[in-house]
């Protein structure tokens, strides 16, 4: 392997894990405003099994329109190597964190060495080692521009009005998907804001919520949550989709129903006689939440649970891992040994 090449995974063409092929490829060039950042691990994401599937969740319209080979990923953890001249506020042995380029671009995590806006990029909390820092910015990202502050001002792609996060403090607030990656984070976010919260997951993941903050939970392999939920004035739907738009009744008049997944929600209609509001949006990349984040998660006030990490070389397992369900937390990647 020559001084410009590195280790990756790619795909020659859409399909199932067995497509994710471990190989060498070109080093990535720096443009003006990048950093090059070797990377120490790997945060997976919904959209990496999408995109490595042809994106056929989305509507044709939507589709990207790709060369191949590709590299899945946004989100890494690592050093930096190497700067553009016009780079200001990162420096050479640097370690950072990023969601790269998403959703504009594809970020070509996958690797052991990735290229990344310096807008994208943020210090990595001192205080987690490369691993849980991967895992965070994409699902922690989420949660943030949900709850606490979109941070940018581009169309919605989903719906024609802007989000707006609504108060938190001392309001009921139940999430459903508690215990997956953005569900974890949600659960962490409204409790540090001050609000009661109820879970929704499986009973395996009851003494993790309420470990994370959770003051009740509800056991969905025991008892319908829309049933029993009642007077709650905000829903983070974490699995979102068809079937968010159950959760209406569960709502006060002037509540919330934030489904995470946007595509295929119903229910505008109803919210509307109920008096609530359906609202949804799309993470961005942004350099400066992860900033604004990262106190939080040095201090412990956010935690980045690990469902389960594989080496770089095995990313075809992960991505086996992820179809079989029931993340508690993140899937990671390591390409070395995090410090």
């Amino acid at each position: 392997m020559t001084a410009r090449t590195m280790k990756a995974i790619r795909q020659h063409e859409f399909g199932g894990p067995d497509v994710l092929q471990y190989e060498d490829a070109p080093r990535p060039d720096l443009q003006a405003g990048e950093v090059l950042v070797r990377v120490h691990a790997i945060g997976l994401n919904p959209p990496d099994w999408y995109l490595r599937d042809g994106m056929k969740i989305l509507p044709p319209e939507w589709r990207p329109a790709l060369q191949f080979p590709i590299i899945l990923g946004t989100d890494i953890s690592g050093v930096v190597v190497e700067a553009a001249p016009d780079v200001q506020g990162f420096a050479v042995g640097d370690a950072v964190y990023s969601m790269v380029r998403f959703p504009d671009g594809l970020a070509s995590a996958y690797a052991e060495y990735v290229s990344v806006p310096s807008s994208d990029l943020a210090r990595k909390p001192a205080n987690i080692d490369h691993l849980h820092a991967a895992a965070a910015p994409m699902s922690l990202l989420t949660a943030w521009q949900f709850l606490v502050a979109q941070g940018h001002n581009v169309a919605n792609p989903i719906q024609h009005d802007q989000h707006l996060p609504v108060p938190l403090d001392g309001r009921r607030v139940l999430i459903n998907g508690a215990a997956g990656g953005v569900g974890h984070f949600a659960v962490q976010i409204a409790k540090w804001k001050g609000a009661h919260v109820t879970a929704v997951a499986s009973g395996s993941h009851e003494a993790f919520l309420r470990d994370l903050g959770a003051d009740e939970f509800i056991d969905y392999t025991k008892v319908t949550p829309e049933d029993v939920a009642r007077d709650v004035d905000l829903v983070v739907d974490a699995i979102g989709g068809a079937t968010t738009a159950r959760f209406l009744r569960t709502l006060k008049r002037g509540g919330a129903l934030f489904p995470i997944f946007g595509l295929g929600a119903s229910g505008g209609d109803e919210a509307a006689e109920r008096g609530v509001t359906l609202s949804t949006t799309q993470v961005r990349a942004s350099g400066k939440q992860l900033e604004e984040i990262r106190p939080l998660l040095d201090d412990g006030t956010i935690r980045v649970a690990i469902d389960s990490s594989f080496p770089l070389a095995n990313a075809r397992e992960a991505h086996e891992r992820a179809g079989n369900g029931h993340i508690r937390g993140k899937i990671v990647l390591s390409v070395i040994d995090p410090a």
